[in-house]
Order: structure tokens, then sequence, then C-alpha cells
């Protein structure tokens, strides 16, 4: 008798121990996904959880499903999905807080990621690199130790030469590395730009890679099977077809000054051979400077000049030149052909800020790493691709098209069967295919004031 009690006992202990340690790795997960959701935007009850999970060591299972709960519901209101089910019986506390979980496929990657970074966030110190020169291969310099440091910390180094002051070809391989999930120019130089992303610290890529999270999937979930999406600091488009990625290309987008907007909108027509009628703006800012300096711009570039009644008007180049430099109550257009800015295709769709997709003469700018050139209107550098997917896919009026393959000089709208929905959006930072983390600069400064609500928060 004596003997099952011991052993009733030792049972319920085990009993008992195996439920502690449920409930501590419950905890322990829904303080990851706290810390997460945090740094992804400010939320004061779910800081309350935090706190309680921080210190209390006696959190209950009726409490595991709350914040479990709670957690599940924030994930659901930015429109991604999780197993949580509020009306289960979780009979173990971990199995419920795994629930909350999102199902994503990156989920775990870019977790584990923050998880990491905020590692580094607790326990490095991140001084500030200010090493007042250009550092190349060969140089000397006693912040080349902290550089390749950091370096190996941030996963871009790692072998790295520690003790070494001297700017070795395996530091510049990895900076190189650096470099290129950067968006920067890889040219394995240590300049101001290079120098402004090491100094970034964990705390500042936890927070961009978790709010860019939760804005890129409750985006994406919107999104149908078929569309055209451009992401603005990637300076990047995508093609999507039945789920599946049938195209990329680089783009060019708007200068910080002149921005391209964050719209949807629907691409309902390709133009091939485009005449371009230049906003005022830009006749203003950009070309009548140049026709003040030389009034036969005007004719070596092809354009055509109408007063507001639509009528044609001819001048002489001199007489451009000092129109010019007074009101100029005249509009531009620029006929189709080889040399037209717009280049061989535009593609137009409905918006009130009066821009577009289209090709251009200047091809040599997608070479550049930083693509923000343009006046809000998007340059395609694949854009024959692009026409000929949309003309095997959409257009109606094929035959026409083949037509119209040698033709330079006349302009061709076609209609499509169906309208390509189109996505501009603005994402700073994320994992690749091959879970690296990208990070991209904030050209228009869209980010500033959510980073210091966040760091506030935090």
């Amino acid at each position: 008798m004596m003997r099952w009690t011991i052993f009733s006992l030792l049972l319920l202990i085990s009993f008992t121990s195996l439920g502690d340690e449920r409930l501590q790795a419950a905890n322990k997960l829904l303080l990851n996904q706290l810390n997460f959701i945090l740094l992804a935007s400010p939320d004061d009850e779910l800081r309350q959880f935090k706190v309680q999970l921080t210190t209390n060591n006696t959190i209950s299972p009726a409490h595991i499903q709350e914040i479990s709960q709670a957690i599940a519901y924030y994930w659901q209101k930015n429109a991604i999905t999780t197993r949580y089910d509020p009306v289960a019986n979780y009979h173990d506390p971990y199995f419920q807080a795994q629930a909350a979980e999102p199902l994503v496929g990156n989920y775990l990657q870019v977790n584990n990621r923050i998880r990491y970074l905020l590692w580094l966030d607790d326990t490095q110190q991140w001084p500030r690199l200010t090493p007042g020169v250009w550092l190349h291969l060969g140089d000397r310099h006693s912040d080349i130790a902290l550089i390749s440091s950091r370096l190996n910390l941030l996963g871009d180094y790692p072998s790295p030469e520690l003790e070494n002051s001297v700017f070795s070809e395996s530091l510049r391989q990895a900076v190189v590395r650096f470099q290129r999930r950067h968006g920067l120019k890889q040219d394995g130089i240590i300049g101001p730009a290079t120098i402004k992303w090491l100094n970034w610290t964990p705390l500042q890529r936890a927070q961009t890679l978790a709010r860019n999270f939760v804005e890129k999937h409750r985006y994406l979930a919107q999104v149908g099977p078929r569309y055209l999406l451009i992401n603005i600091p990637e300076y990047q488009m995508v093609l999507v077809d039945h789920n599946r990625i049938a195209l990329r290309s680089k783009v060019i987008v708007g200068k910080p000054y002149r921005q391209t907007p964050l719209i949807k909108g629907q691409v309902s027509n390709l133009i091939i051979n485009p005449s371009w009628r230049v906003p005022r703006r830009l006749l203003k800012y950009d070309l009548l400077p140049k026709v003040r300096e030389d009034g036969s711009y005007i004719s070596r570039r092809n354009f055509e000049v109408f007063d507001y009644s639509g009528e044609q008007v001819v001048k002489t180049d001199e007489e451009w030149r000092d129109m010019a430099k007074g009101q100029f109550p005249y509009r531009l257009v620029q006929k189709p052909g080889e040399d037209n800015t717009l280049g061989r295709y535009k593609f137009f769709f409905p918006n009130q800020y009066n821009i577009y997709l289209h090709d251009t003469t200047d091809k040599h700018l997608f070479a550049k790493e930083v693509r923000a050139l343009s006046s809000g209107c998007i340059r395609v550098e694949k854009v024959e691709l692009l026409a000929n997917w949309i003309a095997s896919n959409l257009v109606r009026d094929k035959q026409t098209w083949v037509d119209m393959q040698i033709e330079r000089t006349k302009t061709q709208w076609f209609a499509f069967d169906e309208k390509l929905p189109l996505h501009l959006v603005y994402w700073t930072s994320w994992l690749d295919s091959q879970s690296i983390p990208q990070f991209r600069d904030d050209i228009y400064n869209r980010n500033q004031n959510i980073t210091s609500v966040l760091h506030a928060g935090n």
C-alpha cells in the first residue's frame, strides 16, 4: 500500500512538473510574439500583457488563454491568419500559445531574426562609427576592427579578422555583401552611405522588419492571383500570374520632391508609340529652362506647341527662346518616335495624379542603385517583356498588335479583355527567398514618425 502511495505521489509530481514546463514554454512563446507585435505597432493592452509575462512567475492557464486570444485577435485584424480557435478547449497551454502564431510562410524566419536582433540590442554595445574618411582595400584605420566585428554580428562576415586594423580582401567581400542587401552600390568601399547603415542599431532593424512584415502581409491578403506590384523603395516591379511570379524588373520611381504616390489601380490600356503631353509643372521646371538656353530644343526634340484652344502654334527658335522667359501660355506635345521621352510603350491606369508606367530613352539609368529619378511616373526596364505578356494575355485585338510591331510613328491604343490590378507599395525591409534580411532607404521619409512612436513605446 505504501509502495502505491509513493508511486502515485511521484506520478503527481511528474505531471505537475510537466504542467509547469508547458506553462513556462507557453509563457516564452507568447512573450516572443508580444515582442514582435510591439515592435510593429504600439498597443497598451498587449504591452501590459508583456509586463505581466516578464514579472509574474505564476501565470495561470486562464491567463495564457486571455493573452493568446488577444494576440490572435491582433493578427486577425491585420488580415494574418492563425490556427487559434476562441471556442476550442485547449488542454495544453503551449499548444494554445502556438495556435496564436501567424500561419504565414516566413513568420518563423522573421521572428527568429528579430529575436536575434533583440539579443544583440541587449548584449552588445553599438557605438557610432565616424571614420571621417572613405575606406578602401588596403587602408589602415582604427575603426576597421569594429567594422569587422559589426559585420560579423550582422551575418555578413562569417570569419572576421577581428584584431586586424587593415582593410583586407575578406573584409571587402563582406562589405559588398552588406551593401548588396542594403541596396547600395556594391563597390566594396566604406563611404557615408555604408557607414549610415552600419550605424543602424539592432533595435532599429528589428522594428523595421516587424513593421514591414505586418504591413506587407496585411496588404497582400487583399490582392488577387494576378497583379502588377511595384515596391517603391526597392525600385522593383513584379508581375504575378496565378500566384506565381511571371516577370521581375527594375524600375525608376519619383524623386523625393516629386514622389510616386502609393495607390491601387487597374491598368486598362497599353499604348504603343505614345505621344507625350508635357504636364504644366514639368514644362515650367524642366523644359522651359532648356528652351531659354536653346530655342531649337522644341524642334530638335520633336515637340509640337498648342495654345489652350487647341490650335497649333509655329514660331522660330529665337521666338521660342524669348517666349520661354515669360508666362509661356502654351502646352507641349512630343510626337511619337525614337526620341520620345515615354519610349515605345505606355501603360495607362486611371488616377488623379496623372502618372503611368512607361518605357524610357534613358536606359543607362537602370544601372544606378538609387533610382528615385523621375517626376512621379514609373519607368520599367523590361518594358518590352511586360508589353508582350500583356499583349498575349490581356490585349483584345491581337492582330493589330502584330501589325504594329514595325510601326514607329503611329500611336495605337489597345483595350484589354480584363484589367490588370496595379499596386504601388512602400516596404523598406523584408527577408528574401534565402531568408537574408534586406533593408532599403526610406527615400520619402514616410517612416520617421512611426519609428519615433515605436521608440517611445519600447
